[in-house]
């Protein structure tokens, strides 16, 4: 569970209404919202490896093919990306 608490703090979101910054940090208790939220498409950007062992419940891989095809067609989806990387 450690894994997925870092990870979590690590979320970006885009597309809040909001925010003027397209981007922003979010905070686990704010992830934990979001996880079953209709309006949010997770996804993980971590290793293959990293992501078959532990990811947030719903979490889609971010592989090598990802691209604007693989984003949500609703615009107004927020969009949450994490990885393991503190940078």
């Amino acid at each position: 569970m450690d894994l997925v608490v870092h990870l979590a703090l690590l979320a970006a979101v885009l597309g809040t209404a909001a925010s003027a910054e397209p981007f922003q940090l979010v905070s686990l208790d704010e992830v934990e919202h979001m996880l079953s939220a209709k309006d949010v498409a997770i996804y993980d950007a971590n290793p293959e490896e990293v992501f078959k062992k532990n990811h947030l419940p719903g979490a889609r891989f971010v592989d090598g093919t990802f691209g604007a095809k693989s984003l949500p067609a609703n615009k107004a989806t927020r969009l949450v990306f994490y990885c393991a990387n503190p940078h």
